[in-house]
């Protein structure tokens, strides 16, 4: 029988929810599944246990060994962020649809979830939908054509499947970025290699480029570049020649170049782990949503596919107003609202409604207040608070609020959290999902507390990715 640690052939059969490939092995016990990771229904793979239960294993994909049927192979370079670019993007969205809804049966015990089902919502554009991207740097590269790996290399691109110590150099477009910026950037690396310093190693700890992070805003048409080193031979670095390089070859669409030096060992690029300099240009871009413009850092809060968002919160916003609904005179309370899009947005419908939003990362508030002013924006008020305490800092909103609408981060909301928020007393509750087997969780606790779900819809922000998104509508 298979152990944990074990390497193993498998076909998939079928898929679960969370982009699991099901494969099964039978003997005279009967079937034991396997979940694999990213793996498609028609696939023959090579994946590793993980962990290893009475009646079922979960596996790590290590490689695909045959492409299923239903693949048609894609001009773009397959990276383990996008583990379904060769599966045409009306396949991925039917897989989605069905292993989605069957979580809200399972977990959610919504029976007649078909008769909830509201409507599927594609992402306006299945390729080069993202807004921001992260290149890492290693001296230890997977080799793509030989399936090798090379020592003392200097890759630049993502990390190789099931691995944090190898990078795939990115050779040509993913399909989920930039199509220029990545044609490119093989040309880039080619350019910090020849300056002699090493990229980063990431057992050892040491070496001097370690990431490139990009945000693009697809309004202007422009990217922000933030290039993360050491400090380890900072004095032989040329800032300068880096900096001219970029204006040479990517010219105007460069809205601003930063450089930030981080000597903390963790593996992340985020500029508060160092310190950050504006080599050219500006720190942030500016993005259009709906009408109102955002102003977008480096570290900002921000819907990675801008486009499909507008879709997705126009879905929300018009479950706040399902059925002709007035909202003048009335509260409605954005909770774990970010940079404030919602709320900005709500005011586009309504006059004389009081909306507030709360979110507990200060810097998210101070960004929403920032983007308010920028759009001329005063009916909302925002609070930097933990939403499960608002109640308590703000108790005069009891019983006040008419609508809520939610939208926490991925983990969920934590369930006394949910609680407090159940007590706010809102007759109608709009509940945004990034993980909707949280949602279909938390659909438990609403009903037993006297809500009813009335409808629920997907948004597909991250095609060729096992990520889909959720929107419920639930009432007193």
């Amino acid at each position: 029988m298979i152990k944990r640690g074990e390497t193993i052939e498998l076909v998939i059969e079928d898929m679960a929810f969370g982009g699991k490939g099901i494969a099964r092995i039978h003997d005279e016990n009967g079937a034991f599944v396997l979940f694999v990771q990213n793996a498609f229904p028609g696939q023959k793979v090579l994946a590793r246990i993980v962990k290893k239960r009475k009646k079922h294993a979960e596996c790590s994909l290590l490689k695909v060994l045959e492409r299923s049927p239903q693949e048609i192979p894609s001009e773009y370079q397959e990276i383990s962020g996008g583990p379904y670019i060769h599966v045409p993007p009306i396949i991925q969205e039917e897989q989605k649809k069905k292993v989605t809804l069957e979580v809200y049966r399972r977990l959610g015990n919504l029976q007649n979830i078909e008769e909830l089902f509201d409507e599927f919502i594609p992402s306006p554009e299945h390729y080069h939908y993202r807004n921001k991207m992260e290149y890492s740097f290693s001296r230890i590269e997977h080799d793509i054509d030989s399936d090798e790996e090379i020592d003392d290399a200097f890759a630049l691109g993502f990390k190789h499947r099931g691995t944090w110590w190898k990078v795939e150099s990115l050779n040509k477009a993913s399909g989920l970025f930039d199509a220029q910026w990545e044609n490119f950037l093989k040309e880039f690396r080619s350019f910090l290699f020849e300056t002699g310093l090493p990229a980063w190693h990431p057992p050892r700890k040491d070496g001097f480029f370690r990431h490139i992070v990009v945000r693009k805003s697809f309004y202007e048409d422009k990217l922000l570049i933030n290039l993360v080193t050491s400090s380890e031979g900072i004095e032989d670095f040329d800032l300068e020649a880096v900096a001219n390089f970029l204006k040479d070859k990517m010219g105007d669409r460069i809205a601003g170049f930063q450089h930030t030096i981080n000597d903390n060992v963790a593996d992340r690029a985020k500029i508060e782990n160092g310190d950050c300099i504006l080599a050219f240009g500006k720190d942030h871009v500016i993005e259009e949503l709906n009408g109102l413009f955002f102003e977008i850092s480096m570290e900002s809060f921000f819907q990675t596919n801008p486009k499909s968002a507008e879709r997705l919160y126009n879905k929300a916003l018009d479950y706040v107003f399902e059925g002709d609904r007035s909202l003048k005179g009335k509260v409605v309370m954005d909770l774990f609202c970010g940079t404030g899009t919602i709320g900005q947005l709500l005011t586009q419908r309504t006059d004389d409604t009081k909306i507030i939003g709360v979110d507990i990362v200060a810097e998210a508030i101070a960004d929403a207040k920032r983007n308010a002013k920028r759009n001329n924006i005063t009916g909302v008020e925002f609070f930097a608070a933990d939403v499960g305490k608002f109640l308590k800092a703000y108790p005069h909103y009891e019983g006040k609020i008419d609508t809520i609408v939610l939208d926490p981060p991925r983990a969920g909301i934590a369930p006394k959290t949910l609680l407090k928020v159940i007590q706010l007393g809102a007759q109608r509750i709009v509940y945004i999902s990034c993980n909707p087997s949280t949602q279909a969780r938390d659909i438990k606790t609403l009903e037993e507390h006297g809500y009813t779900t009335k409808k629920i819809s997907l948004v597909d922000q991250f095609p060729h990715t096992s990520h889909i998104e959720a929107i419920g509508l639930f009432e007193k």
